[in-house]
This record gives structure tokens, C-alpha cells and sequence, in this order.
């Protein structure tokens, strides 16, 4: 205002200094927007040398109603936290006193410095207010003090009719971090998914043993989404979580073992072999079961034991075969190679379909031990002619640089594959894209494949296939995720689309068809299987 002095009001802050006049002070101090930069500063001088029961108010009122001047002088906050760090007991003094009406700064100082003695005061305020925002500022400072008296109270705001409330509620949990917080966490779960993601990211932080089996326990979501966050969240915790995931191997549940054998595979840690091994020798009956067991052993080290993957090539399942090859091939020995060599000597269905896989599983170790062997030299001859071309390509590349040439000669002519239609496969294991690869060329396809959807979907903005088949559970990018973004696209009638899982949860079919997709077929699956399923769909 124009009419304001600014030598008056310095020599009336200085007075009502004195006198220790309150309310005569804030009145000055509302006209800090009418002076200068000097005045402003002398102002805050004389507040400075104050009696801090008369100076704490007074700072609390600038930050709260002159919060643009606040900004510009950072003296005032920095004064403000100066003398509640120096006079802690003050802090709870001023916050239970009536005569300050508003708390924030102090509510928010008190966290800030985790003041654990500010709980009960802090209790009494929340339950006192009716102010949404002063609520949220109480609860983010009990999660910063993490006082497990503030359980009780913290666990009310999870079902609060406010969600910024109850998301709070949920982070202050997390840096509670006791058992008692992350079980109520986990009785939160199970009707939001924005909810169940954050609390899963609380419990990938935290890792005690409650949160690793609540982490776990999604494993068996219905969801994919939930699933695929949390076999991302035990990769990344790694050797922790492995003994929860190995209990997991016990369970009948198939998909809960081939998500687990998953996880564990990616994690690594050689403590999962042997119970994956022992998982196998009781001859699981679920195919995909079997897949997931060889598929997580050719990623882990077999320091001994390893001539028992043997057994895999002769499955019934053509995925197992390859999944026990790609193992064989990290782990390969001279013992392999004679377990292997004795098999090829074996039936003639059974040593044609072993060439047949090694040849289709592009298990290098593998072929080029087996390369100067005469009785699969002649298998693999009467498949590798047939194969898709970069299946030919690679192994004859492969031979040339092993220096057995005469070999390589042989891996001439070829299946002509120009105007065939195409069809895209999209999955996150290179394993399965191999066996895509391998049976569509077979089954009169020219296959495109991609490990990963993003690729796809940039794939699809310019070119139409045949059809598309895509995974279910993947990382970033789910297969309902995909199948969404395609039908953007292309409608159901220009493109079929099929989901191949090995899931069979209900709401995941169910997700599966109202995205778009056209047919599900189900894991492992072989060329009989998806031509069936392929014939099926474009008829």
C-alpha cells in the first residue's frame, strides 16, 4: 500500500518485540508485500534476535500467508528449522499449543526431523481434523517418523473415501516397514490394480520375509499384468528370494511352477538345480511344466549331474526336446556327447527326431561335437535340406568356421519360400521363437518373429501378415497389452490373432477375447497342433 511506512514498521516490529505483542506483529508483518527488499530484510533481522516463542508464530504465519515472500527469502524456513533443531522440546510445545492454529509446518518439520515423540500429538491431530490436506500431511510425516504406534491409525486411511489418502496411508506403511505394516499392506490387496502395484513396489523394497511371500503369492494372480510385475520385482531381488520360489516346486499348481521355474531361471542361482532336477525325475505331467523345468536349467551352471538332461530329448513333447537341448548345450561334456551319441544309436523314430531337435534348437555346442559322427551327419542330412533358411545358413557358417568344410557342402538346395504368406509370432523366449521359426517354415509359413512387442507393433504399422500369435505374459508389454494396440488397427475380420499361453485362468481368456483375439491355443503346441489351430482359425 502506498500510505505504508517502512521506517514505522521497523520501529513497531522492534516494539512489539518488546512488549511481546503477537497479534500487533502479524499485523505488521502483513504488509511485508507493500516495502522493499532492504525493509524486508531488516524486518527479518529483528525477528531473528527474537525470543523464539515469540519469533516460531510469527515465521509459521509468513510461510503460511505470505508464502511468495517465503520463497523469495529462504531465511525465513531456514530460521524457522534453525530453532526447532535447537529447541526440539519446543516443537512439541508449539505443536500442542492452541494459541497455533495452523500446524503444517510444523507437522511437516516434526517428520522431517523423525521426531518419534511428536506420535501421540500427531494421533490426536489427525483424529481432530477435518482438513483433507493437513490429514495427508500428518500421515506423511507418521511415515516418515515410522512409528509402529501409528499402525492402527495409518491402516483406517487405507480404506479412506479420498484416494490421495489412502496412497498416502500405503507409503507411510511401507516406511513403517514392521510385519504388522506389510500384513495390513497385504490385506489392502486384491481390488485396485493401481493399489496392488504400489503396494508390490513397498514390498520389493522392504524384502523381509512377509513381503518376499506376498511378492511371491502374485505369482498366482489371475492377472498377467501382476504376475509379470512380480516375477521382474524376485529377478531383480535375485539369491533373497530364491528359497520362497523353490517351496513353490512342491505345489501342484502347473502354472504356479512355471512361473517360479521362470523366475528362477532369469535369477540364476545354483541353489535352484538340484530341486529343479528333483522336480523333473518325478515326471511332472504338465508338458509345459517339463519345458519351463530344462528351459530354466540351460540358464543355470550344472556343476555335476548334468548326463541326467539326457532323458529330456526323448519327451513326448517336441518343446521339451528342445528345452532339454538348449540345457545340454550350456552344460555340454564329453558324457553328454556319448549319452547322446548312444540315443542317435537308438530307435530310428526316436535318434530322427533327436537330429531333428538339435537341428531345430540351433544348439551349436551340440551340433559341432556331433558334426564328424557319421550316424547324425546322415539324420541331420535328411532334415537340414528342408529347414528355413536361416537354420541352413547359420549352421553352414557355423561348419566353415569349424573347419568342416565337406560338411557344409552338403547343406545345399532348400524348400523355395518365395510367396509364402506370413505369419508374426511374438514371444519373450528365444527358445519358443526357434520353434516358431522351425514349424512354421514346416508348415508352408514364412515366419517373423520378434522377442519383443514393441518391435511388433512398429512392424505392424506398415505390413499386414497372414495372421499374428502372440505370448501372454511378457515384460513392458503384455499379450493383451498387444493384441489391444493391434486391433487399433486391424479389425478381427482383417487379421486373426491367436493367443498361445500356457495359461488357462478364466480371466485371462476372458481379457484375451474382449481385447480382440481370435482363438487361444495352449502350450507346448507342435506342428500338427498349431496347423490344426491355425487351419482352424483362417477357416
Amino acid at each position: 500500500m502506498a500510505d505504508v511506512n517502512p521506517q514505522d514498521m521497523i520501529e513497531e516490529i522492534q516494539a512489539n518485540i518488546q512488549t511481546g505483542d503477537l497479534i500487533k506483529a502479524q499485523l505488521v508483518l502483513a504488509h511485508m508485500r507493500d516495502v522493499d527488499q532492504k525493509t524486508r530484510n531488516k524486518l527479518m533481522y529483528f525477528l531473528t534476535r527474537a525470543d523464539a516463542d515469540f519469533a516460531v508464530p510469527l515465521f509459521i504465519y509468513l510461510l503460511k500467508h505470505q508464502a511468495d515472500i517465503a520463497a523469495e527469502m529462504p531465511i525465513i524456513r531456514d530460521t524457522l528449522l534453525s530453532i526447532l533443531l535447537a529447541y526440539p522440546e519446543k516443537l512439541i510445545e508449539y505443536l500442542a499449543s492452541p494459541k497455533i492454529s495452523d500446524k503444517s509446518e510444523l507437522i511437516r518439520v516434526v517428520g522431517e526431523l523423525h521426531l518419534e515423540e511428536a506420535t501421540p500429538l500427531l494421533l490426536d491431530l489427525i483424529v481432530a481434523s477435518e482438513d483433507d490436506a493437513e490429514i495427508l500431511l500428518i500421515i506423511e510425516s507418521l511415515g516418515l517418523i515410522a512409528d509402529p504406534d501409528a499402525i492402527n491409525t495409518l491402516t483406517d486411511y487405507l480404506y479412506a473415501a479420498n484416494r490421495q489418502l489412502i496412497m498416502g496411508a500405503i507409503q507411510a506403511l511401507g516406511q513403517v516397514g514392521t510385519p504388522t505394516a506389510m500384513h495390513r499392506l497385504a490385506e489392502r490387496m486384491g481390488t485396485d490394480n493401481e493399489i496392488d502395484f504400489l503396494i508390490l513396489s513397498i514390498f520389493s523394497e522392504v524384502q523381509d520375509q512377509i513381503s518376499l511371500e506376498k511378492l511371491n503369492d502374485s505369482l498366482r494372480s489371475h492377472y498377467a499384468h501382476m504376475r509379470t510385475y512380480a516375477k521382474a520385482e524376485l529377478v531383480r531381488i535375485g539369491p533373497k528370494a530364491v528359497p520362497i520360489l523353490i517351496e513353490n516346486l512342491l505345489h501342484d499348481d502347473p502354472d504356479f511352477r512355471i512361473h517360479t521355474l521362470n523366475v528362477l531361471g532369469d535369477i540364476g542361482d545354483e541353489s535352484a538345480v538340484v530341486p529343479i532336477r528333483k522336480l523333473l525325475s518325478n515326471e511332472p505331467r504338465s508338458a509345459s511344466v517339463r519345458f519351463a523345468a530344462y528351459e530354466a536349467l540351460a540358464l543355470l551352471p550344472l556343476k555335476k549331474g548334468a548326463y541326467t538332461l539326457t532323458a529330456g530329448l526323448t519327451d513326448s513333447e517336441d518343446h521339451v526336446c528342445i528345452a532339454a537341448a538348449r540345457a545340454i548345450d550350456r552344460n555340454f561334456s564329453s558324457i553328454l556327447e556319448a549319452g547322446i551319441k548312444n540315443l542317435l544309436r537308438g530307435p530310428e523314430n526316436e535318434a530322427r527326431h533327436i537330429a531333428k531337435t538339435i537341428v531345430n534348437g540351433e544348439v551349436d555346442n551340440i551340433f559341432i561335437n556331433l558334426a564328424e559322427d557319421e550316424v547324425f551327419q546322415k539324420l541331420a542330412l535328411e532334415y537340414l535340406p528342408h529347414t528355413h533358411r536361416d537354420i541352413r545358413d547359420h549352421y553352414h557358417k557355423l561348419l566353415v568356421q569349424a573347419g568342416k568344410t565337406e560338411f557344409a557342402k552338403k547343406l545345399t538346395g532348400g524348400v523355395e519360400t518365395q510367396g509364402r504368406l506370413k505369419i508374426v509370432a511374438v514371444d519373450d523366449s528365444r527358445m519358443i521363437l526357434n520353434i516358431y521359426k522351425a514349424t512354421l517354415h514346416e508348415l508352408g509359413y514364412d515366419p517373423v518373429l520378434f522377442e519383443f512387442p514393441v518391435s511388433a507393433l512398429e512392424w505392424l504399422k506398415v505390413e499386414k501378415p497372414l495372421m499374428v500369435l502372440t505370448d501372454l505374459n511378457m515384460p513392458e508389454i503384455t499379450g493383451i497389452q498387444l493384441v489391444e494396440k493391434v486391433r487399433e488397427k486391424y479389425p478381427a475380420q482383417l487379421l486373426p490373432i491367436i493367443m498361445v499361453t500356457t495359461q488357462n485362468e478364466s480371466q485371462d481368456n476372458e481379457a484375451a477375447m474382449a481385447a480382440g483375439v481370435t482363438a487361444i491355443l495352449h502350450k507346448p503346441f507342435n506342428s500338427k497342433t498349431l496347423g490344426e489351430a491355425i487351419a482352424k482359425v483362417l477357416k
